[in-house]
């Protein structure tokens, strides 16, 4: 009973990558045998269900941590209600309710940004839903959007047509993925007569086909008050908010029902499995398996022991596959979940197989796992194991009130009972090791299995070729004019009161004698603690022949100390349901930590041990160096990376560091030696920096850094980096990398930019919100996506850290769409440079900003990473609560400057990755 991974149909592919997590993950919890439960955090405490004359479900919960609302609508619609022949068109209406409603015919995503809301959509096999978190004062506001899309959304030929086109760009980058495409392939197999079994973006042949009438009949089918449930949760009074939403929303009506047949022939368990695997040989990096077994539906007594059983088999490394699988040196990765869903589900295995192995042989290390699994009882060491992660997850996955309200509405939508999630728990602590054998036995039968192989027949680990197009982007466009914001805001619903962020609490800040800094913020309001820190060990020390170094060094810390091998260290963690994780980047070894409170002693005692005391076993370096070479062939046939790989390397020269990227020859030229001497010359204390968030006692918490990281001594002076001056490029240039096997292209513009403490950083966070600081609001997805339709998303940034980073523009198009596309950025962007912002973008812009910032620092999660960046980039720790002031103090002079000095159209870097026929349609 999880919030899973198949919610990654939504609208901002960007945010949803990072806000739903795999189902082998878990946002649930239950009190494991033995293990004393976890207190001070419920999901159903305090929450009202009111149900209003028209039908309408309302859940409001009250929770006082921050002075934050979020708003959430799910509709009891998805791919499971389409019918043959209109596969996709829950996920079309998605797009469509961002366009508009009679009322208010402007792009909702320009609404929801003025308004300084973090939102977003998503669609799934039982549900879509629609979400939006803004500072309290905003909270009728939203309301009143929401009901005016609920009732009155404009889905016209104009809208259908446009949508349509970004819809397919959608799809077709769904399609680049070798992995979804295997797993279109075995669900279809699987469920070849229920809609489960198809995508639940669609397809295209059927999105082409959409008519008007077709879909503004779904829409009046479904989207009707007495089929929704509106989720609020956050700092508010429950008895005036509730008079306001029978104001709003009590007036709707219910809709007439009109009578619809299911596609779907039977409910029952997917089709037996052919004795053959399913075989795609097609251009792509990795070898990848999928396996799938049917399932029960989510409200079946079973679904506990189930997911018990996914915890045992996939949850972390001390689990049973990934220790057959990948320390086996078989795969370089394995993750399971259980769809359970309102109609039988199934339960997914997948796993990349590692350099020169063999799928056919995991696939049988595969069977006999699950064979012994079901001949034999768990211990009741992964038992505790397993329902300690599922209780931790839970709070974890709840410490904001975003993810509160969704559990609400998952629960309430797919279960049909917001407080299914307590019976859920309940039962998830009486699961027994006979239970967890009984369901291995019944749902992971091989008669019933449904698997399928990715066989890649393009060359190991090569890039596509490449070429140099100076010319193709000949198209003139004019730009339509930027949006009005003064046009924009009658359209905006008031705001109620204004609300005060500046009482932000400051982090305590301490360095111990060797030179380490810890940064504390306590809060009491949910029993967890998040742990963020930097060491500068970046890959901007790895050097060309070496790339790979850093990261090579950080992913071998957990895998041996001078105490503890791997699995110890391993099971140390997730038998408390605790997580602990280091990334090497440009400019530093990233450490992100989370774990309930009661557990911090543990999750900073390994932490301490791993930094000083990491032994890098050596058989453990070559399964993490093959990890690696297969991360790396993923890379290169991937256009979003691949294409950022050229477009940075075109922009950096071969000495500046962030030109070095790995290659098969650097990797595999990487010795043990190596990696000792990177750890002893770069790990050190006084390089080290980090930053906890949670429920603790700052006092007892510096007795504890000093006590395990006090011993802790470097000598001599941190190495430096001295990086070459970049300047922009002379003229403008165009790269073209083919990769072959692709359906979508991806592009990238841009150049050098600033570091975070240039003086026109503020500025150009400004100048940035208006250019394309979101797909949907900014001048670039207004002109690109929406009145063109020639992107899925387009984006602007600029990556300041300690140094200067690129600005760069990303987007992704159909190959034929990519030179329009340019050209029209271009032309944006010259305009930007000739015509400036107006005073109307400018002051809407600086609102957008400074009243979304509360919502980011609701979620202590977020704060410890602000909390980090700030320190690492050697800004004040007063930084975290005059953001907002420094946002307001920028002057329309200082963004008329910076578009004056970091805006050059004449000098771009422009990099196209996929397909090699990006011939414009219709030449």
């Amino acid at each position: 009973m999880k919030l899973p991974s198949y919610m990654l149909i939504g609208l901002f592919l960007s945010f949803l990558l990072n806000f739903v997590p795999f189902s082998g993950n878990f946002t649930n919890a239950a009190t494991p045998t033995a293990v004393a439960p976890v207190s001070g955090i419920s999901l159903t405490n305090g929450v009202q269900k009111t149900v209003l004359d028209n039908g309408l479900t309302v859940l409001t919960k009250e929770v006082h941590t921050a002075p934050v609302v979020s708003v959430q609508v799910w509709y009891k619609v998805g791919s499971r209600n389409e019918l043959k022949g209109e596969n996709g068109i829950s996920h079309q209406l998605e797009h469509l309710m961002f366009k508009g409603t009679t009322d208010r015919p402007v792009q909702f995503g320009r609404l929801f940004s003025a308004l300084g809301s973090q939102f977003n959509a998503f669609t799934s096999y039982d549900e879509t839903a629609y979400f939006g978190t803004v500072q309290r004062d905003k909270l009728e506001a939203l309301l009143t959007l929401e009901a005016d899309r609920m009732e009155n959304a404009l889905v016209g030929a104009e809208q259908l047509t446009s949508e349509k086109r970004v819809v397919i760009s959608e799809l077709q980058g769904y399609e680049n993925s070798p992995g979804n495409r295997l797993d279109q392939a075995v669900m279809r197999e699987a469920f070849p007569n229920r809609a489960y079994g198809l995508p639940v973006g669609g397809t295209k042949a059927d999105v082409e086909k959409f008519t008007v009438e077709q879909v503004r009949n779904y829409y009046q089918t479904y989207y009707s008050p007495d089929n929704a449930t509106l989720v609020i949760t956050g700092d508010f009074a429950t008895e005036p908010v509730l008079k306001v939403v029978k104001e709003i929303y009590g007036k709707l009506p219910k809709r007439p029902k009109t009578a619809r047949f299911q596609q779907t022939t039977s409910t029952s368990s997917a089709s037996v499995a052919k004795k053959t695997p399913i075989v795609l040989k097609q251009p792509g990096s990795a070898a990848l398996l999928q396996a799938v077994y049917p399932l029960t539906d989510i409200k079946h007594p079973d679904v506990p022991a189930i997911d018990v059983m996914d915890a045992i088999l996939t949850g972390g490394r001390s689990s049973r596959l990934y220790q057959a699988l990948v320390e086996s040196g078989l795969a370089s990765s394995v993750s399971g979940g259980a769809a359970e869903l309102i109609e039988p589900g199934w339960y997914e295995i997948s796993a990349t197989a590692a350099p020169g192995q063999e799928l056919g042989k995991i696939a049988q290390v595969l069977e006999q796992t699950l064979a012994k699994l079901q001949q034999q009882p768990v211990t009741l060491e992964e038992l505790n194991r397993a329902k300690t992660a599922l209780q931790a997850s839970f709070v974890l996955g709840n410490q904001d009130i975003t993810s509160q309200a969704t559990q609400l509405g998952y629960n309430q939508t797919v279960a049909g009972d917001y407080r299914f999630v307590e019976k859920y728990l309940a039962a998830i602590a009486k699961v027994t090791p006979a239970q967890v054998q009984q369901v291995a036995k019944t749902y992971l039968n091989p008669a019933k299995q449904t698997i399928g192989f990715f066989e890649p027949t393009q060359p190991d680990g090569k890039p596509g070729t490449s070429s140099t197009d100076s010319g193709r982007t000949a198209e003139n466009f004019s730009p339509g004019k930027p949006v009005d914001p003064a046009e924009l805001a009658k359209y905006l619903p008031p705001a109620t009161s204004a609300t005060d962020s500046s009482k932000q609490s400051l982090p305590e800040q301490f360095t111990l004698a060797n030179g380490l800094r810890v940064l504390l913020l306590a809060d009491h309001s949910v029993p967890t603690v998040n742990l963020s820190g930097q060491i500068d060990a970046g890959t901007e020390f790895d050097g060309n022949q070496k790339a790979g170094l850093a990261n090579l060094t950080a992913g071998n810390l957990t895998n041996g100390t001078q105490t503890k091998n791997a699995l110890t260290i391993a099971k140390t963690l997730e038998d408390q349901g605790a997580s602990l994780s280091f990334g090497a980047s440009r400019e530093g070894v990233s450490i992100s930590g989370q774990g309930l409170s009661a557990n911090l002693p543990t999750l900073i005692e390994t932490l301490a041990d791993v930094v000083q005391h990491a032994t890098f076993p050596k058989d453990q370096l070559e399964l993490s160096r093959q990890r690696a070479l297969t991360s790396l062939k993923a890379q290169l046939d991937d256009p979003n990376s691949l294409g950022r790989r050229v477009f940075q390397q075109a922009i950096y020269p071969e000495n500046h560091p962030f030109h070095s990227f790995p290659t098969v020859e650097s990797l595999k030229s990487i010795t043990r030696d190596d990696l000792l001497r990177f750890y002893q010359q770069h790990y050190r204390p006084d390089t080290t920096t980090i930053a906890l968030v949670g429920d603790f006692d700052p006092a007892k918490v510096k007795v504890l850094f000093n006590q395990v990281f006090g011993k802790w001594q470097a000598t001599g002076e941190p190495p430096v980096i001295n990086l070459p001056t970049v300047s922009f490029p002379q003229t403008s240039t165009r790269l073209n990398k083919v990769i072959p096997g692709k359906a979508e292209a991806v592009t990238y513009i841009g150049y050098n930019g600033i570091s975070r403490k240039d003086p026109r950083y503020y500025a150009a966070l400004i100048l940035n919100q208006i250019l394309g600081g979101d797909t949907l609001s900014s001048r670039l997805g207004t002109e690109v996506r929406d009145r063109l339709g020639l992107t899925y998303g387009i984006y602007s940034g600029f990556a300041a850290g300690v140094k200067p980073g690129p600005f760069l523009i990303s987007m992704q198009t159909a190959p034929g769409d990519a030179p329009k596309a340019i050209a029209s950025t271009i032309a944006l962007l010259k305009q930007l440079r000739e015509q400036g912002v107006t005073e109307a973008e400018f002051n809407t812009a600086k609102r957008s900003i400074t009243n979304s910032y509360p919502v980011e620092l609701a979620n202590p999660s977020e704060v410890s990473s602000i909390i980090l960046d700030n320190a690492v980039f050697g800004l004040s720790r007063a930084e975290i609560r005059e953001f907002p002031q420094r946002i307001q103090a920028v002057t329309m002079a200082q963004v008329q400057q910076a578009i004056e000095e970091l805006i050059k159209p004449e000098n771009l870097v422009i990099v196209t990755a996929g397909p090699g026929d990006i011939t414009p349609k219709g030449s």
